[in-house]
């Protein structure tokens, strides 16, 4: 699915996935949780008696593997006398575990970028996708992911989608496939909601959505999906995704290709309008 994320949005990327790999910061947060609990002179059990909450729990923290939530930070810093350090090192976590690890790098120039154009063949971007599509596609998975690998991934999307309203100034550009709204992903409910949902983004003054019809003769776009960013230094840099897999390109020739068949899908596409009125037209079929 792209971005990294499983389903096209940058989790566990593609639309594979596996456990979210450990981030440096949790997993720093873990040993000075562990440290404490320790001079405590509490066990796992102990201590999750008295926050509470389960063992396991407790345990993936400590490992790293599993994002402390706020109350849980404040309980262990009352059980702990933990003099603050842990409310401090919780600031400074990363949601990174809920991030493919090919997908990082490109997840932090992302967040930064002046433009982010993105195209999508297979489904519905990860920035523009709704919880219940995106949980879909999470639990479509294969091997299967457990409850708490799928709430990592939505976590990390559901962040990620703040950039669409929080960077005003960034010009986000999607050319979508019109299949990926007939194929009718999760139900009919779903497609609604995701449809929806887009045309709502669509009207943002920084976003803009265009379909690829599905008779379309010429398009350039077939050698598969696509993005590219503009950094703050106005530099472009390019990012594809396979299964299992991400590409970061930074090579000016590649990344200049890429740009001119971005370029021709933009004059392929129906044209903003065009786009939503389709979209409006699915709605109203589904």
């Amino acid at each position: 699915m792209t971005d990294g994320t499983g389903g096209s949005g940058g989790t566990s990327g593609s639309p594979g996935g596996g456990e979210p790999e450990v981030s440096d910061s949790l997993r720093t947060f873990g040993e000075v949780f562990k440290a404490f609990r320790k001079r405590a002179g509490l066990t796992q059990e102990e201590f999750a008696d008295l926050v509470p909450y389960s063992v396991q729990t407790v345990a993936k923290i400590e490992q790293g593997r599993r994002f402390p939530q706020p109350d849980f930070v404040g309980r262990a810093e009352e059980v702990l006398d933990a003099f603050g350090t842990l409310r401090g090192a919780a600031l400074h976590l990363s949601r990174q575990p809920g991030l493919a690890s090919w997908f990082r790098q490109w997840a932090k120039f992302e967040a930064e970028a002046v433009s982010l154009y993105t195209y999508e063949c297979r489904v519905v971007p990860g920035l523009l996708q709704t919880e219940a599509y995106a949980r879909t596609l999470f639990v479509n998975q294969l091997p299967p992911l457990g409850d708490d690998q799928i709430e990592a991934q939505w976590m990390a999307r559901k962040e990620r989608q703040r950039l669409l309203r929080e960077r005003p100034n960034t010009a986000f550009s999607f050319i979508l496939e019109e299949h990926l709204f007939l194929r009718r992903t999760g139900g009919t409910e779903v497609t609604r909601e995701l449809i929806d949902h887009v045309l709502a983004l669509a009207e943002l003054r920084n976003v803009e959505v265009q379909v690829m019809p599905q008779v379309r003769e010429n398009h350039a776009g077939l050698d598969g999906p696509m993005q590219l960013l503009e950094t703050p230094e106005n530099r472009w840099l390019a990012y594809t995704e396979g299964q299992e897999s991400g590409q970061f390109i930074h090579h000016p020739k590649v990344v200049s290709m890429l740009q001119m068949r971005y370029a021709r899908m933009r004059s392929q596409a129906l044209s903003l309008e065009d786009s939503l009125g389709l979209l409006q037209e699915m709605r109203g079929a589904v």
